[in-house]
């Protein structure tokens, strides 16, 4: 496990990664939003990452997630759910997290749309995955099927759906690894409307932040890079 006085050094690694290369790809300076992903690690270092000015934090698995909170609740961070939805744990998510990152199923969107009604004034927000590679395994929507379940989820009360987020095979150089990006920037921009802008592009990590960035992705969810390699899920 890192020390805490690496967080720093790391996160200011990664941010300046990202403004590097939104200035090589014409990007306006801070229109990437880092997600730390901090899914098994501890809440000490999501505590320092915070004391150095990282807010938002992904987690993959709902009990940990949750017994974080409880450690930080004295803490304003923004919680982003970035694992597979199981129906059983829709209610507890609804209700922890500000954000989902992974929402691809209606009856998923149904649930957690009414479970936020209960809980908050505030909607829960979205993002629609998309699977671009045709993966039985891989979460998310076929482009085909995204219309349909984008205006499916927009009707349901508790949600706002804020973008798309998709989760490609590793690439080794970088226009392989621009090619999806590309692909749910084109779908973005095909389905946006003055209504429903679809503003966040969730897509890049620790690998592949530059391509992200290259493509239009507004938001980079980063973990190894930023709290080193991930000790193994309990």
């Amino acid at each position: 496990m890192l020390a805490r006085s690496d967080i720093a050094s790391r996160l200011d690694a990664v941010r300046a990664r990202i403004a590097a290369a939104e200035a090589r790809f014409g990007r306006a300076p801070g229109s990437v939003q880092l997600l730390a992903v901090s899914k098994v690690q501890p809440a000490e270092l999501i505590r320092a990452a915070h004391q150095h000015g990282q807010r938002a934090f992904g987690e993959s698995y709902v009990q940990e997630a949750c017994d974080k909170q409880a450690l930080l609740g004295e803490r304003a961070l923004d919680w982003h759910f970035i694992g597979r939805i199981q129906r059983n744990k829709t209610k507890t998510i609804a209700a922890h997290f500000d954000w989902v990152h992974g929402l691809g199923d209606p009856r998923h969107a149904e649930r957690l749309g009414a479970h936020r009604l209960t809980v908050s004034d505030e909607p829960l927000r979205c993002c629609l995955q998309v699977n671009l590679s045709g993966e039985a395994s891989k979460a998310g929507v076929e482009p085909h099927a995204l219309p349909e379940l984008l205006a499916h989820c927009a009707r349901i009360e508790g949600l706002r759906i804020e973008g798309l987020m998709t989760l490609p095979a590793p690439a080794e150089d970088i226009a392989a690894q621009r090619r999806p990006f590309a692909v749910l920037r084109a779908l973005r921009d095909r389905l946006a409307t003055p209504e429903q802008p679809l503003a966040t592009l969730s897509m890049g990590m620790s690998d592949d932040l530059e391509a992200a960035v290259a493509e239009g992705a507004t938001m980079v969810r980063i973990g190894t890079a930023v709290f080193g390699p991930r000790p193994r899920h309990p």
